[in-house]
């Protein structure tokens, strides 16, 4: 398998988000000239060093690590790239893919709960594990509790995908380890952090993203209040995707959050034909996609020339949105749209100086085209 390794480079590079990625790929030819550009690009947004970018001999060890582990890269864009993940303006740039890489673009469902799941809960997960894998394939994220137990009752029907935080060769927790190799002998597991990575707690939203991204709806099972579960079904909706949860004790803390998501309109779910009742064919499209530089097409990176490529953003237009364009982006998120009316700029000027103070690790462009001010520049 030939790898892209202009396009890997690029991916791995210092600044470069999942957002920046398909500006700089819309923006430009090809992966090599975004490459050529990124220490101008970063220059003007007002760092004073290149960002490091992976060097040729680096991006072909990863790939031969990871040749050499049994998996493959699947870029964006490509046919092989999972079309409902592809809908999200932050979708992943490259995911590293042990096992079936054609199971990413079957129909699924996810099933996400709480890591100190009751023994009840495990159980539940495990039959609609079971129950849904006959149909679907069955999406969680190898934590323990509910997410081990629905890959574990998926196993035994159909297959289950596993959505890891880390790279694939760093299992965790350790003691699913075990579970991860099973899966992905009959199944897939996939990562977006390169090789060697140990999870983090930021690396888990990313996680959860793309199990939401994935699917065509999403199961809760057991999730207390301000639960990484509950970060999961948020992004769900957002993404258009059908959610499903399981009604709980009200005396259980675990059951505060998934009996708040059924009162907010989740679907109440005490077995498998409760969703497939619900499950629609194809994920809704409200919200996905308004951003033309995020509609995804042949190749992937927008079916309409980016703002930067017309010329209305000309020199004197780019000084001016240097200087105010930073001014209106705090610590809240804030919509691109929101900036080019304030400060009376077109967008294609507005979103050219984003791209700048992005790679100068200034801000941090977030999904629904919304920019915020980076924490630690």
């Amino acid at each position: 398998m030939t790898v892209d390794l202009d396009r890997l480079r690029l991916v791995r590079a210092e600044g470069v988000g999942p957002v920046t990625y398909r500006r700089l790929m819309t923006r430009f030819e090809t992966a090599m000239e975004a490459i050529d550009a990124l220490p101008e690009l970063a220059r003007a947004g007002g760092r004073a060093n290149a960002p490091k970018i992976p060097t040729q001999a680096e991006a072909e060890t990863e790939a031969r690590q990871l040749a050499k582990l049994g998996g493959r890269f699947v870029f964006l864009g490509e046919p092989k790239y999972p079309p409902y993940l592809a809908q999200l303006a932050d979708a992943p740039p490259v995911l590293s893919v042990l096992g079936d890489v054609a199971l990413l673009s079957a129909p699924g469902v996810g099933v996400v709960g709480a890591r100190n799941a009751s023994a009840n809960g495990m159980r539940l997960a495990e039959a609609l594990g079971a129950e849904l894998a006959v149909r679907l394939s069955v999406v969680s994220g190898l934590a323990r509790g509910i997410d081990a137990a629905a890959h574990t009752g998926a196993l035994r029907t159909g297959r289950t995908i596993a959505v890891i935080a880390g790279g694939l060769d760093m299992p965790y927790p350790p003691e699913n380890a075990r579970l991860q190799q099973e899966i992905a002998r009959h199944g897939a597991v996939v990562a977006e952090a390169p090789l060697g990575t140990a999870p983090q707690g930021r690396h888990f939203p990313r996680r959860n993203r793309i199990i939401a991204g994935l699917v065509l709806g999403l199961v809760v099972v057991e999730a207390a209040v301000r639960s990484g579960s509950l970060l999961t079904a948020r992004l769900a909706i957002e993404a258009g995707r059908e959610l499903f949860a399981t009604p709980g004790s009200p005396l259980d803390p675990r059951s505060t959050g998934g009996n708040d998501l059924i009162r907010q309109g989740a679907h109440l779910t005490e077995s498998a034909q409760d969703v497939f009742a619900n499950l629609p064919d194809h994920p809704a499209r409200q919200g996905l996609g308004r951003d033309p530089m995020f509609q995804h097409g042949s190749p992937g990176f927008g079916e309409t020339p980016a703002p930067w490529a017309r010329p209305d953003a000309d020199a004197a237009l780019l000084a001016r949105a240097r200087t105010e364009v930073p001014l209106l982006i705090g610590a809240d998120p804030v919509g691109v749209d929101e900036i080019a009316r304030r400060c009376q700029l077109s967008t294609a000027a507005v979103t050219a100086v984003l791209l700048e103070l992005e790679l100068a690790g200034r801000v941090e462009s977030l999904a629904g085209n919304r920019v915020v001010r980076h924490a630690d520049p």
